[in-house]
């Protein structure tokens, strides 16, 4: 799996929402239309130019993964997050700094469109806006590369996780390590641009605790003009005896998130030392 990360961190004159994807993916969205658009009626609806449009790809295909997503922490009293673009979406990285740099600089956050011109950004954890210019690195696409393995995990669920079984969501002790797996291996899948298939792998390990809760999140949609819930689940599950293939589907779950709208931060997971 090919990605590259960039991260965005600086101060707000007040706390930013205790949920910040929406708030992103809408400003991010505005702005790499700005960037990319090239049709003079600036309208998606059949357009001549979509299908080699960043925007479009990101925003507007239908019944597909889109190959980005935020990650972030809730709750936090300053902006600290990253960008992830996976596969063929990483070479487009000059579009997508340059529509993060407006954002920022030019169309602003939140209901005051503060705008921002002290803020750190960095490629792949490598500082790229220096004295108020952007400088990328030549070599930005990096590959997920697992060297380690641990039977015995910990699995942090740090923002709302929504999967479903049985054509429902999932909301409480009923979350299984099967439905992780298949979630995260599908997804992993699609970014890849593969046909759909089974982990072709035993699925082994032991759920020995679960502390877990459904947390209530909604988001305003402008574009639909109504409010969309996002609640999910919360919290963590000890695992033992993993086998090593399943160990490392949740470390690419790590950089992909689990379940549904991961664009907008949710599905963050995070594997530690069982305790």
């Amino acid at each position: 799996m090919n990605y590259t990360k960039i991260t965005l961190l600086f101060k707000p004159e007040q706390k930013p929402p205790y949920f910040i994807g929406s708030q992103l993916r809408g400003a991010f969205g505005y702005a790499l239309k700005k960037v990319t658009c090239i049709n003079p009626s600036y309208n998606c609806d059949e357009c001549f130019a979509a299908s080699n449009c960043l925007y479009h790809e990101f925003y507007e295909e239908k019944n597909s993964f889109h190959k980005y997503r935020f990650d972030f922490e809730l709750g936090r009293e300053f902006y600290d997050f990253n960008l992830y673009l996976f596969d063929s979406a990483s070479p487009k990285l000059p579009y997508v700094v340059s529509a993060l740099h407006m954002m920022l600089t030019q169309i602003g956050l939140g209901k005051e469109k503060q705008v921002y011109k002290d803020f750190a950004m960095f490629i792949n954890d490598v500082e790229c806006f220096v004295d108020g210019k952007l400088s990328l690195p030549k070599e930005f696409i990096k590959k997920l590369q697992i060297d380690s393995f641990r039977p015995d995990i910990t699995l942090l669920f740090s923002t709302p996780l929504r999967i479903k079984k049985e054509n429902r969501f999932v909301r409480g002790d009923e979350l299984e390590l099967e439905g992780i797996i298949n979630s995260i291996y599908q997804r992993q899948m699609k970014l890849l641009g593969r046909e759909h298939k089974r982990f072709p792998y035993p699925i082994e390990g032991v759920t020995v605790e679960k502390e877990l809760k459904f947390v209530e999140l909604t988001r305003q949609s402008n574009r639909q003009k109504t409010t969309m819930n996002m609640g999910g689940l919360m919290g963590e599950m000890k695992i033992k005896s993993l086998n090593k293939e399943c160990y490392e589907v949740l470390k690419v779950g790590e950089l992909i998130g689990v379940g549904k709208q991961t664009v907008f931060g949710l599905g963050k997971i995070k594997i530690e030392e069982y305790e």
